[in-house]
């Protein structure tokens, strides 16, 4: 497998990135979306070492998006969060409607079967 580099951008940037991704991979593929919990550190902490300048007021959210050949990123801020969640659940909305139902089997069946 073949790595692919990661673009870190701007939400503004990111949103729009994203638009164009999902249109290209609506007739076959997939887009992946991925969230993490993120400090803004670039390396990990050793195991024994303490955890140092990790206060709740600089919590940031990491947002990766992928197809498979373009992997873009942005950074978000516990303060600019509830802006970024707005446009975020609007554009995923607005293209996300062509997902199909999924088939509920009836239950009613299986509590009339004759014991």
């Amino acid at each position: 497998m073949v790595a692919v580099p990661v673009v870190l951008l701007e939400s503004e940037q990111f949103l729009s990135e994203l638009t164009r991704l999902f249109p290209k991979c609506r007739a076959s593929g997939r887009v992946f979306i991925t969230l993490k919990k993120c400090d803004g550190r670039t390396r990990s902490i050793p195991k024994k070492g303490s955890v140092e300048g990790c206060e709740p007021a600089d919590n940031k959210c990491l947002l990766i998006a992928t197809d498979g050949k373009k992997k873009v990123s942005t950074v978000v801020s516990s303060k600019e969060a509830n802006k970024f969640q707005m446009a975020y659940s609007s554009l995923l909305r607005a293209k996300m409607d062509g997902l199909k139902k999924r088939d509920k089997k009836n239950k009613s069946k299986k509590a009339k079967t004759p014991q």
